[in-house]
């Protein structure tokens, strides 16, 4: 593990908290990742116990992340911010986006500090583009607009794509989500995205309410939201077909067609409500 250091000296390993776990570990223990500590595996087992569909809601949703940064970046937008970008794992967004646009600019950010750790995996770009990573929390939309890796890597005054990808579940009703996501919108110029996905106890309620207690007797905080309640985030936006959806629906390619024939991907093991808005 690479390991890096702050303005105080404080090194990333350092600022690990290790009592509890954490989204971005615990999501990459579902994906089959290498980056995650006992205390997430303990976690991640705890709730695929009381929701099987865990694994396949995570790659449900890493599959879809692709298909809409792929949308975007075809009709013509370049600049990617991509806040809760969790454990790096190949292809990044931005080698996702620079197949197709290797002018593209990336800016991620996470609050993990292991992220941190490893995100020389996410600074390697296409050499006609340009990536950049920053420690930041998406509860703090100003120190991300106002930070110097979104200042000098985008341009606000062009179309960006403002990625919330499995982080919303994460924050719940008194941290004001809504504001939140129409604070990070709020500057970006017409034209902008947003590409935005969060679990839903909809298609299997009882599973997902014992989940949620399991998480938070781990430590953990979570708050899953309805279909109506995920439609509000996108309040001001021009929703594009097919609207907020499963992931397996959305702009399906083969594979996940594939994997919807063979009842891999269902609405209940995917849980999960997608979208992607374009601001006027």
């Amino acid at each position: 593990m690479s390991d890096q250091t702050d303005e105080a000296g404080t090194s990333s390993v350092d600022r690990l908290d290790l009592s509890v776990p954490h989204s971005a570990r615990v999501y990459d223990y579902f994906l089959g990742g290498k980056t995650n500590f006992a205390v997430d595996r303990e976690a991640g087992d705890h709730l695929l116990e009381a929701f099987p569909g865990f694994r396949t809601a995570a790659q449900s949703n890493r599959m879809w992340m692709h298909r809409a940064a792929k949308y975007v970046a075809e009709r013509g937008v370049t600049q990617f911010l991509d806040v809760g970008t969790g454990i790096p794992t190949s292809p990044n967004l931005h080698e996702v986006v620079q197949a197709i646009v290797p002018e593209a600019r990336v800016v991620y950010a996470d609050n993990d500090p292991i992220v941190l750790a490893h995100s020389r995996a996410l600074l390697v770009s296409s050499p006609h583009g340009e990536t950049a990573y920053l420690e930041a929390d998406v509860t703090d939309p100003q120190a991300i607009l106002d930070s110097t890796e979104v200042r000098e890597v985008l341009d606000l005054s062009k179309p960006v794509a403002l990625c919330l990808v499995g982080v919303f579940h994460y924050i719940t009703d008194d941290q004001k989500p809504y504001e939140l996501v129409q604070q990070l919108l709020e500057p970006l110029a017409s034209g902008s995205y947003l590409i935005f996905s969060h679990c839903t106890p909809d298609f299997a309620p009882a599973m997902w309410e014992q989940a949620i207690q399991v998480y938070k007797a781990d430590g953990g905080d979570a708050q899953v939201r309805s279909r109506e309640e995920i439609e509000r985030f996108f309040t001001g936006l021009e929703l594009v077909e097919p609207g907020v959806e499963v992931p397996y629906r959305w702009h399906p390619d083969e594979e996940t067609q594939q994997l919807a024939e063979r009842r891999v991907f269902t609405d209940v093991s995917c849980s999960l409500w997608v979208g992607v808005g374009k601001k006027p």
